[in-house]
């Protein structure tokens, strides 16, 4: 029995191998020309890869990839076509599809894959798994329910964290000037003047100073989430000691390597940058601001611009003697900082909520199934 149950519900759970339970059948061929704007989805090993008017299989139903994107499920409503890349489930033996699509979810398809290459799913192994299940249908539609409740509320939290994030990315664009003008689509009431155009060299010093001190905290790449600003652990809990470039609170950590990745950070302590960082000191601006400037698509585009394919890293050459738009007014660089860090904040928040609702499901998924 499961360790979490619902009331009601003693008797012990039985336990067969998958395939008598919930085999498996590899997908249906489907020529091209019939792959036209349609009602039924065809779904593919990494989604609905499109719609059609006829379908091989009725809903609902549990698909997964077969090849590639192993252990990607899909679960179906209504009438679709499985294409050739999925496997789906074509019996049920009168146990509620939802519960076998969470079923399968908690098996972990992921450990079947066989190939060197492009590894496909074992589907002799993955039917002879030993499965523990309800014979109860009604135990199984309220495991599903609670599962499909928490489902809901992720995908809720993805699609707000989403929104954010989009909205963040539109407002680094209208809140500095397009290349070429002089003000920006959206300003702050209050500042009227021109931004003035400065050579980013004057904004700030390039800070190279080594440190080995074990007692600073020191940040490298993995540490950091990507496009977020955000350490994803707590350096505390690191061993220090490695070498690398000294900072100060409010400096600017910009990684050089690969700037695509968008290693950037605006730390609030001192530490140590470890790897292929610029230490961006600010001189002549804001260093809130400044943070936001490297984050701007005109930034961005000159920081790619560089040599090497393999290891690219960003032209410090290129990039010191370039010249970017910026508000003399220091007060109007602060607000503009402070808006978009308003803006992290609540990307944080539905990130952090995301990873708790995702959490408390794996929890459940453990101890809601034996």
């Amino acid at each position: 029995v499961p360790e979490i149950r619902f009331a009601g519900f003693t008797d012990p759970w039985e336990q067969r191998k998958l395939i008598m339970v919930a085999p498996l059948q590899r997908g249906f061929d489907l020529p091209a020309e019939k792959i036209i704007p349609g009602v039924y989805p065809v779904m593919m090993s990494n989604g609905i890869g499109a719609y059609h008017n006829e379908y091989k299989v009725k809903g609902p139903g549990v698909v997964t990839g077969r090849s590639g994107t192993i252990g990607n499920l899909q679960y179906v409503e209504s009438a679709f076509w499985p294409h050739n890349t999925t496997l789906w489930v074509t019996k049920f033996y009168g146990n509620h599809p939802k519960f076998i699509y969470y079923l399968y979810e908690k098996i972990d398809l992921k450990r079947y894959k066989a190939g060197s290459g492009v590894p496909t799913l074992n589907r002799n192994d993955v039917h002879d798994t030993m499965v523990f299940f309800p014979a109860s249908r009604k135990e199984q539609e309220l495991i599903s329910a609670v599962l499909t409740y928490l489902d809901d509320l992720i995908t809720l939290h993805q699609r707000k964290y989403d929104k954010l994030v989009i909205f963040k990315k539109s407002m680094l664009e209208k809140m500095f000037p397009k290349d070429g003008e002089s003000v920006p689509e959206i300003r702050f009431a209050g500042f009227t003047d021109p931004w003035e155009q400065r050579k980013f060299s004057n904004l700030t010093d390039r800070v190279s100073m080594q440190s080995s001190d074990p007692d600073l905290p020191q940040v490298e790449y993995e540490d950091i989430v990507s496009g977020e600003g955000t350490l994803n652990k707590d350096l505390r809990d690191k061993e220090g000691g490695k070498t690398g470039i000294k900072f100060y609170a409010g400096d600017v950590l910009y990684g050089k390597l690969r700037p695509y990745l968008m290693n950037w950070l605006y730390p609030q302590f001192n530490g140590v940058a470890v790897g292929d960082f610029w230490v961006l000191r600010a001189t002549e601006c804001d260093s809130s601001f400044l943070y936001r400037l490297v984050q701007t698509d005109s930034f961005q585009r000159l920081a790619n611009v560089s040599s090497g394919s393999k290891m690219p890293r960003a032209d410090w050459n290129l990039i010191s003697q370039s010249f970017f738009a910026v508000p003399a007014d220091y007060a109007e660089q602060r607000v503009i900082a402070k808006s978009l860090a308003e803006l992290d904040d609540l990307i944080t928040l539905h990130q952090r909520k995301l990873e708790l609702l995702q959490n408390i499901k794996k929890s459940l998924l453990d101890k809601m199934f034996v």
